[in-house]
């Protein structure tokens, strides 16, 4: 990369990196990998990429799992990705349900700000990689550049999108890095 840039990109969990459940992934055990996405994470890491998620778990507010359950499906991801040579860089979530009308739970933005002001930069253009409207709309209210894959929910969420917002859609997220590296070689 030139000048020794550091680019930043921030992933959806659920849908993006591991199968997404309507029933909530609520045990590490329930937490699978989509195929390849954890070799795209990798593929990132070794181009230079700060990564970061940031993701909807209202399964805590639900009270379908805790805490600790959460920190223990993140250690596995992290575990997954070592064995790779790779991690995720910062996680941030929201455990809230929809009635608490907080600020942090996705289509706001207050997830992906969070990861701003931890990494200490500005959103405008960071891809953010969802399977959701809710993604879209998020990153869309920071600025930042949001990407589809029509992995987890993304088929239905395809249906929904304003094509006006000119968002690319991938088929995973493979294939989002892929496309993502070459622009970033250039």
């Amino acid at each position: 990369m030139p000048g020794n840039q550091i680019h930043h990109i921030i992933l959806d969990r659920d849908g993006v990196i591991n199968e997404d459940s309507d029933q909530f992934i609520k045990h590490p055990d329930e937490w699978q990998p989509i195929e390849g996405s954890l070799e795209a994470i990798a593929r990132l890491k070794q181009a230079g990429f700060l990564v970061g998620i940031a993701s909807n778990q209202s399964g805590i507010g639900r009270e379908l799992f805790d805490l600790a359950t959460l920190n223990a499906m993140h250690a596995k991801l992290q575990q997954l990705l070592a064995k790779l040579g790779a991690h995720v860089d910062l996680i941030a979530f929201c455990p809230h349900v929809p009635d608490e009308h907080c600020d942090c739970r996705k289509p706001l933005p207050g997830l992906y700000k969070q990861l701003a002001q931890r990494w200490n930069i500005e959103l405008d253009g960071v891809p953010v990689v969802g399977d959701s409207l809710r993604d879209v709309e998020a990153a869309r209210a920071v600025n930042a550049s949001p990407v589809l894959l029509l992995t987890g929910k993304g088929e239905k969420t395809l249906s929904q999108l304003p094509s006006s917002w000119n968002v690319p859609v991938y088929n995973n997220l493979g294939k989002a890095v892929d496309h993502l590296l070459q622009d970033t070689s250039c």
